[in-house]
């Protein structure tokens, strides 16, 4: 069956959920407590219940609409071989531990603990079901839906990259079309939009190298810079989001087809813009240098970010997953791990925890969804008045809901319900398919920034972080040359090498392990992973050197290669002519 969102002009206004799904790469690096449990834990409480969702919804005529970003290296993790067979052994577990759990409960004669090892029993039966419903496929299940028209899958950077802080032009562009290439390979169409990494920008301009190399000496001379909206365009990208004060603190200038024809001077202001010219709730163009081989690429359109009822959704004090009655994350049982007790609390002793019910939780789910929805049409109903409808953009890591807010899957369910019921107020609807039926009418020429702490850079580069950039670049530098040169071409073993240390490279230059270092989440992992990823390129670095000197590999690089592509074997049909100095294509 197939679902639409309703398309006539709408004055009340629409709502687009983005959740960006995305892990980073842990397949053959680890196990618990950090590594593949991440990804089990990621598809049994997020993505198999979103798929759920979708199913209860689809079979009541509803669609949720929302841009679904599944990262590239999520993509290629949850198809993997390692994880397809791995996953039913964790579920299997899981499904184990509540037994156990049940059985210890009722011999103890905590009833109430023992029916909720039962509720534990039945939500990860469920799961393995599902999955091998799925021919342990996830990605399958989200590409129906996607082909159906209830969600948008868009893409993001291939591993995550952070790309305001990539060293060179063609390591933004190779992320983005190695995330492209790969979008296509597993949904089979071409991605829309874009979620950029941590809602990251950089417009063009002069840009220098943060860091030196270890000898204090510089990396490499300032040099102009393309703008992200730039390489999203080229490779044909409609739209990306960004954080609140991107567009608050923006200029309003004239749109790229006015420069282009000349018609219109660029309008920039000393002053902020008046509120109607930076309106949270529309999209604008983002004003850059489009510069195709034809002279005629398209603008890339922005969607940002509303504050307010973001908040109502992640803050774990203030908003809806703080509430006393949802299961809490923190405590567990072990050793199943499962959670048998509820936030009870703002800021409650773990000692003082109460019983999870999850009756009670569901109940609290709906009057959430309730309150959210009303929010939504207050913040719609009070935006500036424009020639557009309004469109609040709402959008979330996907991991939020499930794994992080258990109940998270069925308050998106209901909100879902609640909006379709009622006719008269805010619509769900993709950013796409808003784009299609009211394209905008403005440009807005932005600074660099994300959603990060303070709205910049400093989670990714601080000085717990730098010295990775010591690494990263000189990598970005050796990859442009190597794959300049072409030499790679020649032969079939020339092309492995080339491409297992563009691998390399991308795992480098995953924005993850900065993150989990800054916030101390996992911070000897993420240094490790770091460090690993750095030694193969490294290792893969002289292997190249000495095939280029001597036309052959010996037996031990052989086995060294084989055993790294074996280990980060990703993006099979990864073409390291993306790296080539000026590739655009």
């Amino acid at each position: 069956m197939r679902v639409s969102a309703r398309s006539s002009l709408n004055s009340a206004g629409f709502l687009t959920f983005t959740l960006h799904a995305h892990l980073p790469y842990v397949v053959n690096h680890g196990t618990w407590p950090h590594g593949m449990e991440w990804l089990h834990e990621a598809a049994a409480e997020t993505y198999l219940p979103l798929l759920r969702v979708l199913g209860r919804l689809e079979r009541d005529g509803i669609g949720l609409h929302c841009n679904l970003n599944i990262s590239p290296v999520l993509l290629e993790q949850l198809t993997h071989p390692v994880f397809m067979t791995e996953f039913p052994n964790y579920v299997g577990r899981k499904i184990v531990a509540a037994r156990e759990d049940e059985a210890f409960f009722l011999q103890s004669g905590e009833m109430h603990f023992a029916e909720t090892a039962r509720f534990w029993h039945r939500f990860f039966t469920q799961a393995l079901e599902d999955f091998q419903a799925l021919g342990g496929n996830i990605v399958s299940g989200f590409r129906r839906f996607h082909e159906a028209g209830l969600i948008d899958i868009i893409t993001c950077a291939a591993t995550h990259g952070y790309l305001p802080l990539l060293g060179t032009d063609e390591s933004v562009r190779a992320q983005i079309r190695t995330a492209v290439d790969t979008h296509i390979r597993h949904i089979g169409q071409h991605p829309t939009g874009i979620w950029a990494p941590e809602c990251g920008y950089r417009p063009a301009g002069l840009w220098s190298y943060p860091v030196q190399n270890q000898d204090g000496t510089p990396i490499a001379p300032a040099f102009e810079r393309i703008g992200v909206e730039q390489a999203l365009s080229e490779s044909h990208l409609k739209f990306f989001f960004v954080d609140t004060h991107l567009v608050e603190d923006s200029e309003a200038i004239a749109s790229p087809y006015e420069l282009r024809s000349g018609v219109m001077a660029m309008r920039r202001k000393p002053a902020k813009p008046v509120q109607e010219q930076r309106s949270l709730y529309r999209p604008w163009y983002a004003a850059g240098i489009y510069e195709g081989a034809d002279g005629k690429l398209p603008p890339t359109a922005i969607f940002p970010r509303d504050p307010r009822t973001g908040l109502q959704v992640w803050s774990g004090e203030h908003g809806y997953p703080g509430d006393g009655n949802y299961v809490d994350f923190h405590k567990k049982r072990w050793p199943g791990g499962h959670r048998y007790w509820r936030v009870t609390g703002a800021r409650v002793d773990m000692g003082n925890k109460e019983p999870y019910y999850p009756h009670e939780a569901e109940g609290r789910v709906h009057a959430h969804a309730a309150h959210f929805a009303a929010l939504v049409q207050d913040a719609l109903h009070a935006a500036p008045k424009d020639s557009l409808p309004p469109i609040l953009c709402a959008p979330f890591d996907a991991e939020l809901f499930g794994h992080w807010w258990f109940e998270g899957p069925l308050w998106l369910e209901a909100v879902a319900r609640l909006l379709h019921d009622n006719a008269d107020g805010p619509q769900l609807i993709s950013a796409a398919a808003y784009l299609k039926m009211y394209p905008p009418t403005a440009s807005i020429a932005m600074h660099e920034g994300s959603w990060g702490a303070e709205g910049n850079n400093q989670v990714w580069l601080n000085p717990e972080t730098s010295w990775t950039y010591t690494h990263i670049y000189p990598a970005e530098l050796y990859v442009r040359e190597l794959a300049t040169g072409g030499h790679w071409k020649r032969t079939e073993l020339g092309t492995r090498i080339a491409q297992q240390l563009c691998r390399e490279l991308l795992l480098l230059e995953s924005s993850d392990w900065q993150f989990l270092i800054t916030t101390g989440a996992a911070r000897d992992y993420a240094e490790l992973r770091f460090l690993t990823h750095n030694e193969q390129f490294l290792e893969l670095k002289a292997i190249w050197e000495a095939y280029e000197a001597a036309g052959e590999l010996n037996e031990h690089q052989h086995s060294r290669l084989d055993a790294i592509q074996l280990r980060d074997g990703i993006f099979p049909d990864i073409d390291p002519a993306l790296w080539a100095k000026g590739s655009r294509e």
